[in-house]
């Protein structure tokens, strides 16, 4: 998907561009998504995929 990432949130990715999910953040879109707390915030995780460079096919 253009950079490279661990299997889990690539796999993540491609289940949210393919089940085109809309994900809400219950916070402040601002959530710490770090290897430890990436389940926490699927909306935060899915925005950060895009901020480190992943891109649709």
């Amino acid at each position: 998907y253009g950079v490279w990432s661990c299997e889990g949130c690539k796999a993540f990715f491609k289940r949210s561009i393919q089940g085109h999910n809309d994900y809400m953040c219950p916070a402040t879109n601002q959530c710490t998504i770090d290897k430890n707390r990436r389940k926490s915030c699927q909306a935060c995780r899915l925005r950060k995929c895009y901020e480190v460079g992943m891109m649709k096919g």
